[in-house]
């Protein structure tokens, strides 16, 4: 019967999770339920079918091979000595169950399942600490799996592994990142007294933190005082930062980009919302201590002949998007700016008028002061549209500086004065 049951044929091993299209991912905390599927043409014996959840964030790299020279290498020649191999790995998560729940056949602690199909239901929950975002980078990454092992005497094991998505969650209403992000630069066009003219650049966006598929409103002025025509861009920038043996390694990419109108010399160009969408990407992984994944937003100037000019502002994808509360706030910070100017021409105390009774002589108001045939009835005007009535200016504005009284009371006589030197 051992012999028979040993010698069983396994048609299909599986693992199916529950509810993995509707979640769209896993967070901390989160229950992770499923089943593993084991169809079998025969009676099979069975050491063990474990199920292990792991978790790992991991980094690695070579350093270049490194030549050395004659002089250490036997043989005369140089040769080339492979590089460094720098690597880095944290553990986030290991769980580990038995799904075989019948007790062993036998004393050799074998369990034997007869021919069919077989279903091993497991649930486990994820820990409480927060976790790491899922990434695939270009020198590590972070990953999430479920594995269920089929175990066999003298026959090697059989196994099969679903991937797990987990997020962790990024709201970016927070206060940090809804604060709104401007920078200015200017850049002198021209090398040493050859110079025609800086280039200059002021850009804000509205806030720090926005999601997945979200548009950006960049808002930017551009004064070109140099001799060249010049063309201004945008475009989003993905930064992968990797820690492992106490160096670093980065990798930077564009992800998404757009131009704006070139700028004429001696003129002016204004950004006034121009939306730049981001596309899906990974939330920004910010606690991660082998890897960090950064994003950034570089409004930059094409100068012929010469480095551009760039801003880079910081950004955070997040994965909770804003409320409609924080946007409002965000257009009236906007607004705010935009009526700025009122400040200048409006203080906050304003001067009084200068008093005409004390440059216009008597003579002067009776000679300009009209004669109205009716009185003007003021409700009558207050009922109209606002500023739609200006009131006659009834007074000669002041008379011109000059050190000759025009209304001298007395003739000074004059004398001839004369000096000794």
């Amino acid at each position: 019967k051992n012999g028979h049951a040993a010698g069983g044929k396994v048609k299909a091993l599986a693992l199916v999770l529950e509810d993995e299209a509707r979640r769209g991912g896993y967070s901390s905390g989160d229950t992770v339920s499923g089943q593993v599927l084991v169809e079998l043409a025969g009676p099979l014996l069975l050491r063990a079918l474990r199920l292990e959840a792991t978790g790992r964030a991991w980094a690695a790299w070579s350093k270049g091979s490194v030549r050395v020279s004659s002089a250490w290498a036997r043989g005369g020649a140089g040769r080339g000595v492979p590089g460094t191999r720098r690597e880095a790995e944290v553990r986030y998560l290991d769980i580990r169950q038995s799904l075989l729940r019948q007790p062993p056949e036998g004393e050799d602690g074998l369990f034997l399942l007869e021919a069919g199909k077989h279903e091993f239901p497991f649930s486990f929950q994820l820990p409480q600490e927060p976790l790491v975002t899922s990434f695939s980078g270009k020198y590590g990454s972070i990953e999430y799996c479920v594995k269920a092992i089929l175990e066999r005497p003298v026959v090697p094991d059989q196994s099969v592994k679903r991937e797990l998505q987990v997020i962790s969650h990024v709201d970016v209403n927070s206060p940090a990142f809804l604060m709104p992000v401007l920078r200015s630069q200017e850049k002198m066009v021209g090398c040493w007294f050859f110079t025609s003219g800086p280039v200059s650049l002021s850009t804000k966006i509205e806030r720090k933190g926005y999601c997945n598929e979200e548009a950006i409103p960049i808002y930017a002025e551009i004064e070109n005082c140099s001799s060249r025509l010049i063309v201004p861009k945008a475009a989003i920038f993905q930064t992968q930062t990797y820690l492992a043996s106490g160096k670093t390694k980065t990798f930077r990419q564009m992800l998404a980009n757009v131009r704006g109108n070139p700028v004429a010399s001696g003129s002016t160009d204004t950004w006034n919302g121009k939306t730049l969408k981001i596309p899906p990407v990974t939330p920004s992984i910010l606690n991660c201590c082998i890897i960090r994944v950064e994003y950034s937003l570089a409004v930059f100037i094409h100068i012929p002949g010469a480095n551009k000019l760039m801003i880079e502002l910081p950004l955070v994808i997040g994965t909770i998007p804003c409320t409609g509360f924080s946007s409002r706030n965000s257009s009236a910070g906007q607004f705010s700016v935009d009526m700025s100017w009122l400040a200048l021409t409006m203080p906050e105390h304003p001067e009084a008028p200068p008093n005409y009774a004390d440059v216009v002589s008597q003579e002067e108001f009776s000679r300009h002061v009209p004669a109205y045939s009716q009185p003007v009835d003021c409700e009558e005007q207050l009922c109209g549209h606002m500023f739609a009535y200006i009131q006659e200016f009834r007074f000669q504005p002041p008379p011109l500086y000059s050190e000759i009284d025009p209304h001298p009371t007395h003739i000074e006589e004059r004398q001839s004065v004369s000096f000794m030197l």
